[in-house]
């Protein structure tokens, strides 16, 4: 039925072709053969409908809706606007619209559903839903007369039109519903599809209107990728040429989308099937590469994980291998030294590990008498109660045949007491909970154990020395290593190619990157216990363990702390390498008799007789001795009480003032503006009688405040004014226990440390905070 109503003809002509710009605009491409149907309906010659809506009249139908005005709005998903609907022939609309006793107007708080428009008052004009099917045609409209702001929706027996509060909300009503008209329309055509060229040409035509669409929203573009995810989804059996094809219709809105679940799954069979395939290079490159910059969070959407493997996976199975995944990190990383994308490291890092967890879960999981990793870390194999094991896409499947010759093979520890584990279990005890055990829980439990050969397959071996090699790449920049270092620490596992990413740890002079070679907690191991020699991973005789300590005793490590743990727990491969003439360790050996970390009389002659078995030991061990006799003469009683250096005094020119007599009642000493280090601390931990320390504008550091902590119990007044410490070394200054006097004027002190301190320091009476963030 008609609903304009009659005018003059002499418009007939422009108004059609007004109508023609209006719905070449609004339609965009055709959907399936719907070839604009309002045209039929709304345009016509001299005397017809659209001459009659057209001519002269003061309602008329607005162009500038387009695009090309430049103009972004939000797309709206509910709103209030007024609606008014006339229901009557299409003759008499104009009318209708020109009369000033215009149909009431009614409010309504309407919500943009997925297939109709609703109200949350569902009464009056709008107590039935309104579909989008039902909606023939979608204009805007404009009066001459009043300064309303109307959308037209045109639909079989009547029009319904929506009054906004201006013109930018009016324009924004209209671009929302013509998009959510248009998706109902394509999710509708995509769910039945009949002939596949004709749907690729309907895809294109999506993906079109997505990219030019003036609405700004997320679902702009997630909305046609669910779309063809769900039409892949149910078409599996789609030609490997279609596949393509639909990968790089939507390639333009992958740009700045990350692909739905559904859709990576597509990826990711893709890249399994034909990792060769140019798509693989041109498309899911950059897909990947925004995924590696842009993701937060991995465990949101596991899948877009499970997809970046596998395009690493695939760019491996090209010619030149593993070179152009080291070409694809530098792409990552960048051409300058310091990589702009913060996340790249950890979401690189969170892939390789994933794969290489996979790899031993994939491997277990498969064989139906082998324990799951719950079961290895409990030390029982109990199958009752076993879950039945998630499939996992990282890996193709293969029959469980035996592993070839030369596949790589893994000690896993199992606990010797099953009972215990039994018994905890049954009483509800923590031996792990329900949640799944990690990589170490499996590869690392117990020295006392039986052990369990688990073979990968020389598949799965080639995906773990894949990212092995990855982890390997990373540690190659500068930049990335203290993150990644940091990354690791809490996860150690024994992988041969892991060795050179821990030896450019204990390489690396940088204190936040060798730290995290020791455990992340108390008793939980670490790299550092991993490379011991008699470690699950040591397998050249503590040579990495023996670089490590190096490193670690040159940077704030030098303590009590660290070498009471090496003599509780790693005593014997120290004395083994000092015996095997290793020179870092003949200096641990004799660091513990000089700071009298060895109680036991028996151990300190085994010691030194293993110092006196080398050359090199017997070296450093008479030059302890010359330094304790040289100890005992600076300690004995004597010298003076009070002793200032004259200002840009260095290390050296301490270190030969107090060897030149003695200085056991020197009680106050000034350094101030000297140039000392932490490294004159070493000198400072000798006075037995040394109360008040000024280092006021030195470079003494938090290193050397850490030894004093543990060596000058005594000391009662300590000027740090001006110096570069910070909170690491200011905290270990609340084991000192008689301090009354504490000057920390000008230096990086904050207040959470400021308040640690008072609170640890009962005698602490003088306080100088001034110009820090505690003051």
């Amino acid at each position: 039925m008609d609903f304009t109503s009659g005018g003059g003809g002499g418009g007939g002509g422009n108004n059609e072709l007004h109508n023609n710009q209006f719905y070449q605009c609004e339609e965009n491409k055709p959907l399936l053969g719907e070839m604009s149907e309002g045209n039929n309906n709304n345009t016509g010659g001299p005397g017809g409908p659209g001459a009659r809506l057209g001519a002269g009249g003061p309602c008329k139908r607005s162009l500038h809706h387009c695009s090309s005005s430049g103009m972004r709005y939000k797309l709206l998903h509910e709103g209030d606007i007024q609606v008014c609907v006339v229901k009557h022939p299409r003759t008499f609309l104009s009318k209708i619209l020109t009369s000033k006793f215009l149909r009431r107007w009614e409010p309504h708080h309407l919500t943009l559903t997925d297939s109709s428009l609703t109200s949350a008052t569902p009464t009056g004009y709008m107590e039935t839903p309104l579909s989008y099917s039902a909606i023939e045609d979608l204009q805007l409209l404009s009066w001459d007369n009043a300064p309303k702001y109307c959308v037209q929706l045109s639909f079989p027996g009547g029009t319904v039109l929506l009054q906004a509060a201006n013109s930018y909300l009016r324009d924004q009503w209209f671009h929302s519903l013509q998009w959510k008209k248009k998706i109902y329309k394509y999710r509708k055509v995509l769910n039945n599809p009949s002939r596949w060229d004709v749907v690729l040409k309907e895809i294109r035509a999506l993906v079109d209107m997505a990219l030019t669409s003036p609405l700004q929203d997320e679902s702009i573009h997630q909305a046609p990728l669910h779309i063809i995810s769900t039409l892949l989804a149910e078409n599996s059996n789609l030609s490997t040429q279609d596949h393509e094809n639909i990968i790089v219709a939507i390639a333009p809105l992958l740009e700045n989308n990350h692909p739905p679940p559904d859709l990576c799954e597509f990826f990711c069979k893709h890249c399994r099937e034909r990792p060769r395939s140019m798509v693989v290079i041109e498309v899911f490159t950059p897909v990947v590469q925004r995924i590696l910059k842009h993701n937060m969070d991995f465990g949101k959407c596991p899948r877009l994980r499970l997809f970046t493997q596998e395009y690493i996976l695939a760019l491996n199975e090209l010619n030149a291998g593993m070179e152009v995944v080291k070409k694809f990190v530098h792409s990552m990383h960048g051409p300058t030294g310091q990589c702009p994308h913060p996340r790249v490291l950890p979401n690189l890092v969170a892939v390789c590990l994933a794969a290489i967890y996979s790899c031993y879960e994939e491997f277990i999981n498969s064989r139906d008498n082998s324990p799951s990793l719950k079961e290895i870390r409990n030390g029982c194999q109990q199958q009752n109660d076993r879950k039945p094991p998630m499939p996992l896409r990282l890996l193709r499947p293969e029959p469980p045949t035996p592993p070839p010759v030369n596949s790589s093979e893994i000690l896993v520890e199992m606990e010797r007491n099953n009972n215990s584990a039994n018994n905890a279990r049954r009483k509800g005890g923590p031996s792990g909970g329900d949640s799944e055990p990690n990589l170490i829980d499996c590869l690392l439990v117990s020295p006392a154990v039986n052990t369990l050969s688990i073979q990968l397959p020389a598949q799965a071996d080639r995906v773990l020395g894949c990212f092995a090699l990855i982890l390997k790449m990373l540690s190659d920049y500068d930049d990335w290593r203290p993150a990644l270092a940091s990354l690791l620490q809490p996860i150690p596992f024994p992988k041969e190619e892991l060795k050179y990413v821990i030896q450019r740890f204990a390489e690396d002079p940088r204190q936040e990157v060798h730290s995290c070679l020791l455990s992340v907690r108390s008793g939980k191991d670490g790299w550092f216990q991993l490379y011991s020699p008699g470690g699950v991973a040591c397998d050249d005789d503590g040579e990495l363990f023996a670089s490590m300590v190096h490193i670690l005793m040159g940077s704030c490590y030098k303590t009590k702390k660290f070498l009471l743990s090496l003599a509780e727990n790693k005593l014997g491969p120290c004395m083994l390498l000092a015996l095997r003439g290793n020179q870092t360790m003949v200096e641990i050996l004799c660091l513990m008799l000089e700071y009298n970390i060895i109680d036991n009389k028996d151990t300190q002659l085994q010691i030194i007789s293993t110092l006196e078995s080398t050359q090199v030991g017997l070296r450093m061990y008479e030059q302890l001795c010359d330094r304790q006799r040289e100890l005992k003469e600076l300690q004995r009683k004597g010298g003076p009480t009070r002793l200032t250096l004259p200002s840009k005094s260095t290390d050296a020119d301490l270190a030969r003032l107090l060897s030149s007599g003695s200085f056991g009642n020197l009680e106050n000493l000034s350094l101030a503006f000297t140039n000392v280090t932490s490294a004159c601390a070493e000198q400072l931990i000798k006075l037995p009688s040394l109360k008040q320390l000024n280092l006021w504008s030195t470079q003494f550091g938090d290193a050397g405040l850490r030894l004093l902590s543990e060596h000058l119990a005594c000391l009662q007044v300590l000027n740090l004014c001006e110096t570069p410490v910070t909170d690491a070394g200011l905290l270990a200054l609340s084991s000192m226990k008689s301090l009354c006097s504490l000057n920390m004027n000008s230096t990086k002190l904050t207040a959470d440390t400021y308040e640690d301190l008072k609170a640890k320091l009962p005698n602490l009476k003088d306080v100088d905070v001034r110009y820090t963030e505690a003051w």
